[in-house]
C-alpha cells in the first residue's frame, strides 16, 4: 500500500469539526484550525478492534460510560503528542500498547495538541479508548526554541513534554512519557510499576556514549555553564522514553529549570539538538536507570541520513525510530529497512490492506 500524505483541503475539515462537536467550539482556534488542514476530508485509518482486560484484571466500565475517573491510582497514564506530520506514528503507538498489555482497558491516554480537530480522529480509530486531549499552546515556547540539526525537532509541540506537569491533573502523580514514533511489544505495566526512589524521572542510559558531542566547545570551555555537571556522573539518555514522577517535578519546579536553560541557549549557543540538551542539564546523573530493553532506540539513523541500523543486543520490549528515518515514510517511498517491518503490523493508515 502506498501512502500518500495528504497537505491540502485541510481548513475545511477542521471547521467541520468545531461546528459539529460542541466540545471543539471552545478551544483554542486560528493556529489550531490551520495546522488541521493537513488531514483531508476523511478519516484515514481504519477502525483498531476493541481490546479487552485478560482474566484477573480488574473489570472496567466501558470508556464511555462516564464512570471511568481520570483519578482512579489503579490506571497506567501514558501521555503522546499528537500531530499530523506525526499521526500515523501515533496511532501505531496506541495500537501496539493496547495490543500487548495484558489489561488494556486500564490503560489512559494523554494526548497532547496543538491541533484539536485530531480528538474527533482518536475517537474514530479507538472507540473504546480512554483518553483525554490537551491543548499545548506553541506560544508558550515560541520564544524559547533555538535552530536545531533538524526541523523537525524545533517544532512547539516537541516541547510539551517539559509542561507535562502543568498540562495533566494535579491528582495525577505519574505518567510515562512516549514518542510518537515507537511501538511497544510488551505489556507497558512492566514499565509503568518501575522504581524511581527517589529520582524524579526514569529511562535507559547510554553512559558508553560520548556525552559531551551533545554541547558545543563553549559549553565546555565556560566553567560557568559546564559546572552544572560538577558532583554527577552525567550519561545520555532518550527522553522519548522516560517514567516521570509528576508530583516530585511539580515539588521541585522543573519546568522553570529547563527554561532557563533554554533562555541561556538563546543567548548564546550551548548546545545543538532540540529538546534533548535542556533535560540533560537538568537531570543527566540523576536519571532512576531503567532496562534498556524499553528503549531500542535509533532505528530511524542518523539526523543527516538516516541510514539503516540494527537493534543494539539483548531482548526488546519498545522499538523507537529516532532519528530522521521514520517506518511510514520509508515504507511508502518502498525503500524501508528490515527493521521497518516490525512497525508496520500496527499501522492503522488506509481502509484495507
Amino acid at each position: 500500500m502506498r501512502w500518500i500524505p495528504r497537505f491540502t483541503a485541510l481548513f475545511s475539515f477542521a471547521i467541520a469539526i468545531v461546528l459539529l462537536s460542541p466540545s471543539f467550539q471552545s478551544s483554542p482556534p486560528a493556529e489550531a484550525i490551520r495546522s488541521s488542514s493537513r488531514l483531508g476530508h476523511r478519516f484515514p485509518f481504519r477502525c483498531a478492534p476493541a481490546f479487552r482486560n485478560a482474566d484477573g484484571c480488574r473489570r472496567r466500565p466501558p470508556a464511555n460510560s462516564g464512570e471511568i475517573g481520570i483519578c482512579d491510582p489503579s490506571l497506567v497514564h501514558v501521555a503522546i503528542t499528537l500531530d499530523a506530520e506525526y499521526l500515523r506514528g501515533s496511532v501505531a503507538a496506541v495500537h501496539s500498547i493496547l495490543q500487548h498489555a495484558r489489561c488494556p482497558e486500564d490503560v489512559f491516554f494523554h494526548f497532547l495538541v496543538s491541533d484539536t480537530g485530531l480528538k474527533a480522529l482518536v475517537r474514530f480509530a479507538f472507540p473504546s479508548l480512554k483518553f483525554k486531549v490537551y491543548y499545548f499552546d506553541p506560544a508558550v515556547v515560541r520564544d524559547l526554541i533555538s535552530t536545531s540539526v533538524r526541523q523537525a525537532l524545533e517544532q512547539p509541540l516537541n516541547y510539551a513534554r517539559n509542561y507535562l506537569a502543568d498540562l495533566l491533573e494535579p491528582c495525577l502523580s505519574r505518567v510515562i512519557y512516549l514518542d510518537s514514533d515507537l511501538v511497544v511489544v510488551d505489556d507497558i505495566h512492566k514499565l509503568w510499576s518501575t522504581s524511581l526512589g527517589s529520582r524524579t524521572i526514569g529511562a535507559p542510559e547510554y553512559c558508553h556514549a560520548n556525552f559531551t558531542k551533545y554541547f558545543t566547545p563553549r559549553f565546555w570551555s565556560d566553567e560557568r555553564l559546564s559546572g552544572a555537571f560538577a558532583g554527577r556522573r552525567p550519561c545520555y539518555f532518550n527522553t522519548g522514553v522516560m517514567v516521570i514522577d509528576l508530583a516530585r517535578w511539580r515539588r521541585f519546579e522543573y519546568t522553570k529549570r529547563i527554561e532557563r536553560w533554554m533562555e541561556v541557549q538563546k543567548n548564546g549557543r550551548i548546545y545543538e539538538l532540540g529538546s534533548l540538551p535542556p533535560f540533560l542539564l537538568v537531570f543527566a546523573g540523576r536519571v532512576a536507570p531503567i532496562e534498556h530493553r524499553w528503549n531500542q532506540h535509533g532505528l530511524g539513523g542518523d539526523n543527516v541520513r538516516g541510514s539503516c541500523r540494527d537493534l543494539h543486543p539483548g531482548p526488546v520490549s519498545l522499538l523507537h525510530w529516532s532519528g530522521s528515518g521514520k517506518p511510514w515514510l520509508r515504507l511508502d517511498s518502498r525503500r524501508p529497512c528490515p527493521l521497518d517491518a516490525l512497525w508496520a503490523p500496527f499501522d492503522l493508515y488506509g481502509h484495507s490492506r
